[in-house]
């Protein structure tokens, strides 16, 4: 008997059945229509998601010129990059662990969809907001804000990223379950893999938004896209196995704990974790705070790389890199594999970052969009950590394990700050390279604590 049998309660109704009645597939249009809707909302979910980082100078800027006024261009940037790591890798991304964990456990309880379009409420409102930001005169009607903390523009921008990464966090996981449990055992990895490579292109899409409008303008942009998604709820269909579970009253759904017991599933949920972190370091680290690393290896001045245009670069080769690991992982018949070989590419790739990508702005463009395309393996991951589980932890596993990842940037973030900063003195380059030296052998282990999941039958629960 397999492992998934021996750990299974029950085997849970062919996709698509309808409570109530004989097992029926939702039609190709209802199915496409919701790859559609999953698509379009990690589109959104990238936008918004990277937005802080495509405009953190602007934004930072502005709302810190009272302490920037009369400081070197070395004390500027300290303070930017100091107030942006506090805001993207620790605040956003804490409220992306804590949404992570809620949505989750609501998706396995009240369904995949209400999850799906709920965050993207939550996200599009905070952004709206993030967009009016502003000092509050103590005196004035709002002067209360200052008893809670919120009298300045800098903590309310706190505040609301972290009610975005709270938002945020549901979105994917919730799309990817949905879309795992619709979509056929055979086209489930072609079908998540356009999810994510759909998805990836917001990035590319926040980049041109904020080189023709303002920051606050692009926060606008980003919340009137999430809101108008919601359009789209009308048609989408509720996952037939999640559908079952809920009628046949599955013991322990979104039982969050189970994730952490016995030791074998504990093994397989941080291993699911673990393979990915690679990718939100380079995200988190080495591209949004390249403005820091790259004129410490010599590539300064006029010729200090754009973080804008860093991460759109970084996102192509991501997209492009997730159609690749995805077909590599139909091809090979084997997530397992598709993520190793891709392990292997990011090894090459922070290779050339530490090395030819100081030579010219030209090359670190280069270095930097094949390094995205090396850690473009979110696609497959995403799909493994919805395959590794049962319909009872699912969409708990499932939207959990990519905020985990995402929130794993606060760690890699925090720890190059430390080793960069005056306790340690490395250089920001090497502070870089020492995390890199870290996440990268934990990740390669951690490929061989995952259970194969190519083809897996979805119909089980945990017990």
């Amino acid at each position: 008997m397999s492992e998934k049998r021996r750990e299974s309660s029950g085997a849970a109704s062919p996709p698509g059945q309808e409570p109530g009645g004989p097992s029926r597939s939702p039609s190709t249009r209802a199915v496409g229509l919701v790859i559609v809707v999953a698509a379009l909302g990690y589109f959104v979910d990238i936008f918004d998601l990277l937005l802080f980082g495509l405009v953190r100078t602007s934004s930072l800027s502005e709302l810190l010129a009272t302490e920037l006024a009369g400081k070197s261009a070395e004390e500027r940037a300290a303070i930017l990059a100091t107030n942006g790591v506090w805001l993207d890798n620790i605040l956003q991304t804490t409220g992306l662990l804590v949404g992570g964990l809620v949505w989750g456990v609501l998706a396995d309880r009240r369904g995949r969809l209400s999850v799906l379009f709920g965050s993207i409420l939550c996200y599009s409102v905070a952004n709206l907001l993030n967009a009016a930001v502003a000092d509050v005169d103590p005196n004035g009607s709002a002067g209360f804000l200052h008893a809670i903390g919120l009298g300045s523009a800098i903590n309310q921008y706190g505040v609301l990223r972290f009610v975005a990464g709270f938002g945020l966090a549901g979105e994917l996981g919730a799309g990817i379950t949905l879309v795992s449990e619709l979509v056929s055992r055979e086209r489930r990895g072609l079908a998540t893999t356009c999810v994510a490579a759909v998805g990836i292109l917001g990035a590319v899409a926040g980049y041109f938004t904020t080189q023709f409008v303002g920051w606050r303008t692009a926060f606008v942009i980003g919340g009137v896209l999430g809101l108008a998604l919601l359009a789209l709820r009308v048609g989408v269909v509720e996952s037939g196995v999640f559908l079952n579970a809920e009628r046949a009253h599955v013991a322990g759904r979104g039982a969050f704990w189970k994730l952490f017991w016995p030791r074998k599933r504990l093994v397989r949920w941080m291993s699911t974790i673990l393979v990915a972190v690679p990718i939100w370091f380079v995200v988190g680290t080495l591209v949004k705070y390249c403005d820091r690393i790259m004129p410490s290896l010599g590539l300064g001045g006029d010729q200090t790389p754009s973080v804008g245009k860093s991460i759109m670069w970084c996102y192509v080769g991501l997209a492009v890199g997730d159609l690749a690991s995805g077909l590599a992982g139909q091809w090979l018949r084997s997530r397992k594999w598709s993520i190793a070989l891709f392990h292997v590419l990011t090894l090459v790739a922070l290779a050339l970052y530490f090395t030819v990508a100081a030579r010219s702005l030209d090359a670190y463009y280069a270095v930097i969009c094949f390094t995205g395309f090396a850690s473009g393996f979110w696609a497959v991951f995403a799909t493994v950590a919805a395959e590794q589980f049962g319909t009872n932890l699912r969409a708990t596993a499932a939207t959990l394990a990519p905020n985990v990842v995402r929130f794993s940037a606060a760690g890699t973030g925090g720890l190059w700050l430390w080793l960069s900063g005056p306790d340690i003195g490395l250089t920001p380059w090497q502070a870089a390279l020492a995390v890199a030296a870290v996440v990268m052998p934990i990740a390669i282990l951690a490929t061989f604590g995952l259970r194969e999941s190519y083809g897996t039958d979805l119909n089980f629960n945990e017990k």
